[in-house]
């Protein structure tokens, strides 16, 4: 089951409560103001920082 698109509404960044979006391969949730994935496992949103994956920049 994917996470529901009521869910990704309302889901936020926690570091800075800025919006975050779905990766294209459905598998964690970006923060570009923070630079962060949060990461997806068994269809729930891991939303802790400092679980989160520092984005390499190109």
């Amino acid at each position: 089951m994917a996470i529901s698109k009521e869910l990704l509404d309302i889901l936020v960044c926690p570091k800075c409560k800025g919006n975050i979006y779905l990766k294209p391969a459905g598998d964690g949730l970006i923060c570009d103001d923070c630079k962060l994935l949060y990461e997806i496992k068994d269809d729930i949103p891991i939303m802790l920082i400092d679980e989160a994956k520092k984005i390499e920049e190109d």
